[in-house]
């Protein structure tokens, strides 16, 4: 039974961004995207603020997002890197094998990474993620660096939109 223990904010500031990014996406009528919870059962809750203090996961995640984009289906994990190196210790098996049947499927999968040291959010297309996994599968870096990744999947800056992955979903398309 793996447990869940509250570190505060951890991660919630770039899913805000994101769920911030998804709606601009819907009202525009470009992607529907939800963000999928993990289902948690509560062990232990403050009782002056009735937040959850404790709790147990009640299965494996798979992603953190999953939906459609102009008819194409896609999922994607978000991540924060506070150095050069991401540890692939960050990504589990159960979402590799679920974003290659995913991909088996026709669908997009792909991680988006916050770079909070350097502030840029950067698209992994699934493949590139399998190669970096394969590798530690079969004895190698259990990591990979910033210099490893091709700067050409940097998320561009885009006014009003706060992770403007679409254009990179894009090239990931045509790079099929």
């Amino acid at each position: 039974m793996a447990t869940w223990s509250s570190r505060g904010l951890r991660g919630s500031t770039l899913e805000e961004l994101i769920n911030r990014t998804n709606e601009k996406y819907r009202q525009g009528h470009l992607a529907l995207i939800q963000k999928i919870p993990t289902p948690i059962t509560p062990i232990k809750m403050d009782k002056e603020t009735r937040h959850i203090t404790l709790a147990y996961f009640e299965q494996k995640s798979t992603v953190d997002y999953i939906g459609v984009v102009q008819g194409v289906p896609v999922c994607f994990d978000a991540k924060e890197c506070a150095k050069d190196t991401f540890s692939l210790q960050n990504i589990h098996p159960h979402q590799v094998q679920f974003m290659e049947e995913f991909e088996q499927q026709e669908g997009i999968a792909f991680l988006l990474i916050y770079y909070t040291h350097e502030d840029f959010f950067y698209y992994l297309p699934f493949r590139k993620l399998k190669e970096f996994w394969d590798r530690a599968e079969s004895g190698g870096r259990k990591s990979f660096r910033m210099d490893e990744l091709d700067m050409e999947w940097t998320l561009p800056k885009k006014s009003g939109i706060m992770v403007p992955y679409l254009d990179m979903l894009q090239k990931d398309l045509n790079e099929r």
